[in-house]
């Protein structure tokens, strides 16, 4: 992310000077999603810090789902530049500018191999981190909207149409929010405690209740605490007289082995005798 920060900043400097001097809508719009590429780096940077950090006494997880926030107001910083973009794109439409097309596909072509050696440097990392895959999907979508903005200036040198560019820029602003959606959808799932990803609460139940001398599963819940680091915790009935140490780690090593998860709270339950079911019962009656 270091390498891929250094590379922005350049091409931020070089893409707001260049947008300036051609008036291209296009190449600005760039800029706007180079700017926040930056700021998603720096968040990323800041938030991979805090992860590792102990949480105290009170956050007994420590920081670990900072980098799920940032990875959520990454999203959600996308989809503010795709409406600006769109917005400022429909108020050009009307009145297309002059613009210098030699500049933008020379800026777009600089930009196109800048952004691409930012995603390549990403891309080397773990995809199953949200917060690097949110500054890589920036990254990616500066460099599908650096090829937006070749196309612009290609057909405004060739053709002299200068409505490509506002087209151009309503273009970069569709693959910004379509980028955006996944920074959106997964972090909301983690803080909502929704089960991990992939992972069908229904099958983990069958498979616990599968072994030898489970009875019932019961309180079953599967929930991301920060992406790789899956949970569980379930309340489970095995055979009266069985050895509940033994059951337990056998439901462990399954648990790890089939799903991956390995951080686990079992609390295990003996079957009641089906002489103290009737009392109980018959008390309740």
């Amino acid at each position: 992310m270091w390498i891929a920060l250094a590379i922005n900043g350049l091409l931020l400097a070089a893409t707001v000077v260049g947008g300036i001097v051609t008036g291209s809508l296009a190449l600005l719009a760039d800029a706007g999603h180079l700017a926040s590429d930056l700021g998603a780096i720096a968040l990323g940077l800041f938030a991979a810090s805090m992860a590792g950090r102990s949480g105290g006494p009170r956050r007994t997880f420590g920081f670990q789902r900072t980098e799920v926030l940032a990875a959520l107001v990454n999203g959600v910083a996308l989809v503010a530049i795709g409406v600006v973009i769109v917005i400022a794109a429909f108020d050009r439409l009307s009145d297309p500018p002059d613009v210098d097309g030699v500049g933008v596909v020379v800026l777009g072509a600089v930009g196109l191999g800048g952004n691409l050696a930012a995603t390549w440097v990403l891309a080397r990392g773990g995809r199953e981190d949200l917060n690097l895959e949110g500054v890589l999907r920036h990254s990616a979508a500066d460099a599908l909207g650096s090829v937006g903005v070749i196309v612009s200036g290609a057909v405004i040198l060739t053709v002299g149409w200068e409505p490509i560019d506002p087209l151009a820029s309503l273009a970069i602003a569709a693959l910004i929010l379509a980028s955006s959606w996944r920074l959106i959808a997964e972090p909301v799932n983690v803080l909502m405690e929704a089960a991990p990803a992939g992972v069908d609460p229904e099958r983990v139940g069958r498979e616990i209740i599968s072994l030898e001398h489970v009875r019932a599963v019961h309180e079953l819940h599967l929930w991301t605490v920060t992406p790789g680091f899956e949970a569980l915790a379930a309340h489970v009935v095995i055979e009266s007289g069985a050895d509940r140490d033994l059951a337990r780690r056998r439901l462990e090593v399954m648990l790890a082995e089939t799903f991956g998860i390995e951080h686990t709270t079992l609390q295990m339950e003996e079957e009641a005798e089906p002489e103290l079911l009737e009392v109980e019962r018959g008390a309740e009656a």
